[in-house]
This record gives structure tokens, sequence and C-alpha cells, in this order.
């Protein structure tokens, strides 16, 4: 996993996210909220790919806690 703060639209991102490690879904997780809230500021409104990420990555979480 990287040390970025945030995880842009271009950078790589998990194909399944039923295989990462709880502790790195949850950086990835800080990762696409900090993209998410730079976009809101910055540009205005979300890029559709780190919202789909959002999406996933909350289905995922979701997924884990009924587990």
């Amino acid at each position: 996993m990287t040390d970025k703060l945030h995880l842009s639209p271009e950078d790589d991102f998990p194909a399944e996210l039923g295989k990462v490690k709880d502790s790195e879904l949850q950086v990835l997780d800080s990762q696409v909220q900090r993209q998410l809230d730079y976009e809101v500021v910055a540009e205005g409104e979300p890029n559709p790919e780190t919202e789909f990420r959002h999406y996933e990555l909350d289905e995922e979480f979701a997924d884990r806690d009924k587990r």
C-alpha cells in the first residue's frame, strides 16, 4: 500500500477489495475520502471514479460487518 495521503482517480485501485487486509482497507478508505473532499473543494464536484471507489469501499465494509 502506498504512503500517499490521497488516491487520485488515475492511481491504481484493487480489483478485489475482499482480498485486501482490514488495516490496508482502512488506509485506502482514508485516501479515497481525502481525494473526495479535495475534489469537492477544488473542483466543486467529485470525480465519478472517486465516487465509485468510495461506494465500493462502503460496500466492502458493510460486507465485512456482516461476517
